[in-house]
């Protein structure tokens, strides 16, 4: 590997893996209003659209080389079957763990749950695509090309990826995402494909903050 392409890799890194952690959601809040429904959202879109022209312009490497990788059936399959073991899980966490653990994220999912529905779907979709890209794909991917050892890149952007969501929820959400991260990296680490984690993370978030508040708003 050229001393360039090391350089190329650490700056964007530093993108994928620190730019996260820098409140862009309160960030974008403050820029457009506190009532402005797309306030959280538009600034983790252009990270992302960022982070796809630095690999496209800057590395000047193809969108396959952190992970976007034609889907198979089986990565759609895995992708759903992983969702449903998060989704299983995570209720497990809410209903035995955090309250074991005196913990609650009950403000955070409230205040997601009860916004329009266009708004809730934008979350979601951000969350997944934004976050899978930055640390299953990119960073993931950057990390064992720099080190060669895929097992290191797991560990290290699951560590981040978990330590990334105390801010949004304190330890509760951390928690949480510590149990999907796992799934999450262990998928990415077998398949090596984007979409499938992409999959899995949407459908999760999808079922928490979409179908179910539907479902339970048709009950009254």
């Amino acid at each position: 590997m050229t001393t360039t392409r090391r350089i190329q890799i650490v700056i964007g890194l530093l993108l994928a893996l620190a730019v996260p952690f820098c409140h862009l959601s309160d960030l974008g809040r403050r820029l457009l209003g506190q009532r402005n429904p797309v306030g959280g959202e538009f600034l983790w879109w252009i990270f992302l659209a960022a982070v796809l022209f630095y690999v496209a312009a800057v590395e000047r490497t193809s969108l396959s080389s952190i992970g976007f990788r034609k889907p198979g059936w089986a990565e759609i399959v895995l992708g759903v079957g992983a969702a449903v073991v998060m989704f299983v899980g995570t209720g497990a966490i809410f209903q035995l763990v955090l309250p074991a653990l005196h913990l609650s994220v009950a403000e955070k999912i409230t205040s997601l749950a009860t916004a329009p529905l266009w708004v809730r779907l934008l979350t979601v979709t951000r969350a997944a695509v934004c976050e899978e890209v930055a640390f299953r794909g990119y960073g993931f991917e950057r990390l064992a090309e720099l080190s060669g050892s895929p097992l290191l890149a797991a560990v290290v952007t699951f560590a981040l990826f978990t330590i990334a969501h105390l801010a949004g929820g304190g330890w509760g959400q951390v928690i949480i995402a510590a149990y999907g991260g796992l799934i999450l990296t262990l998928l990415y680490l077998w398949r090596r494909n984007l979409w499938a984690t992409i999959i899995a993370h949407w459908l999760t978030d999808a079922s928490a903050f979409i179908l179910l508040p539907v479902l339970l708003a048709g009950r009254h």
